[in-house]
């Protein structure tokens, strides 16, 4: 299967120019080649009076460094600047700049690291900024339509009959990076994962962290991959590494920063044990997952120590995408209580509504699936909503009154 070239949606480039109209900085935060310099362009290309800078000029980036409000200054209309974190001292420039003149769509920044994590700086433009983040494309971004299995999930409606997935191996495993899902085999998105995670580390690190040993890093991020979708074990993690669990944590957070690892929270109906429990730890895409672990379509079948793992990343990422454009609005965790109740994810609703989530990688439905969903029920009572299992088959049925089991593709098929 080879996955088209597809360009970011028409409703995605709306939502920045609508937060343009009432919000002095926009900030579109992601990782290299998810689409943010393109979708910039376009952005900007069809207005009058916008200077467009690069922190990739290395003249640009010089005058960033040296007086970043001189830059700032020089600018006579509203500025686009892309690779913000190559220079992150612009961010207290740019508050100043809009505390003396608080109108709306004066600053589009683009950044391949999180800013806004970043010590001393982070906060600048705290109440002054809108933030979008642009991930990957998803499965139905791919397919040019705007899925919605969020809102499905918290309805009433019956889903509707969904193709089985007869190539998640393929569509795992090329993930979702624009330039990854036009290549024509694995053998060449082997190559661009292995480039794009060479070039990430040497270029952006610096920007966020001061590390000393970047040779640590790619083995760091192959270590994630095999622990993807797992909650957090940094005594485990430190002893495999050979790192300190002090300078594990650091460079975590580096690899948090770059977009490369993100977290899934654990749930609990008391916020403080929300708090006290472990997060999973998710490979940001499965297409370079895979190509960390030296995975291909063929052997798909026989790593089931993987592969399971690997496509729950993948549904994980598939709801986080969707979490920011769908109607309902809620956040990702996963769940697991003292009694062995442990669900793969829940989707919590703003007013309290849950969703339990369970993924098979295989053709076959488990027992511990309902096992688990209906403990989750149990423990949260009427805030329990619906309970679905995603396989890799093609069955398509109700399991009890508030659960479901469809094929994973309805991720992407449902609206």
């Amino acid at each position: 299967m080879t996955l088209p070239a597809t360009p970011r949606p028409r409703w995605l480039a709306a939502r920045i120019r609508e937060a343009l109209t009432d919000t002095p900085v926009v900030a579109m935060v992601g990782p290299r080649q998810a689409g943010k310099s393109t979708l910039m362009e376009a952005i900007i290309g069809v207005q009058q009076g916008w200077t467009a800078w690069t922190l990739d000029d290395l003249n640009v980036l010089e005058r960033a460094v040296a007086d970043p409000a001189a830059l700032i200054a020089a600018a006579p209309g509203p500025v686009a600047i892309d690779e913000v974190q190559r220079a992150p001292q612009l961010l207290p420039a740019i508050k100043a700049a809009v505390d003396r003149d608080r109108r709306p769509g004066r600053f589009l920044i683009a950044g391949s690291a999180d800013v806004f994590a970043f010590p001393r700086v982070g906060d600048a433009l705290t109440g002054r900024v809108e933030t979008i983040a642009l991930r990957p494309f998803s499965q139905g971004e791919l397919a040019g339509r705007r899925e919605d299995f969020v809102a499905w999930a918290f309805g009433d409606d019956e889903p509707r009959p969904s193709r089985p997935v007869d190539d998640l191996a393929e569509r795992v495993l090329t993930g979702g990076f624009p330039p990854a899902t036009e290549r024509r085999s694995a053998r060449r998105r082997r190559a661009w994962f292995d480039a794009y995670l060479a070039t990430s580390l040497q270029r952006d690190v610096h920007d966020v962290a001061g590390i000393a040993r970047l040779s640590d890093l790619p083995r760091l991020t192959r270590l994630v991959a095999a622990r993807t979708a797992r909650p957090i074990n940094l005594s485990e993690m430190s002893r495999t590494s050979g790192l300190p669990a002090s300078t594990l944590t650091r460079y975590l957070q580096a690899l948090e920063t770059l977009f490369l690892v993100e977290e899934v929270p654990a749930w609990a109906a008391n916020a403080g044990k929300r708090l006290a429990r472990r997060p999973k730890l998710l490979i940001s895409d499965t297409g370079l997952g895979g190509a960390l672990l030296g995975l291909t379509a063929s052997r798909w079948a026989g790593v089931d120590e993987a592969r399971g793992p690997l496509t729950e990343t993948f549904v994980a990422l598939e709801l986080r995408r969707q979490l920011g454009w769908s109607s309902v609005s809620a956040t990702l965790h996963h769940y697991r209580d003292h009694d062995g109740a442990d669900v793969d994810l829940l989707l919590e609703a703003e007013d309290g509504r849950i969703v339990g989530i369970e993924v098979e990688s295989g053709h076959r439905l488990g027992l511990d699936a309902t096992r688990h969903l209906a403990g989750l029920r149990l423990a949260v009572g009427d805030r329990f909503t619906r309970g679905v299992v995603l396989h890799g088959g093609d069955t398509m049925a109700r399991l009890d009154d508030r659960t479901w089991a469809l094929p994973i593709s309805a991720l992407w098929t449902t609206r």
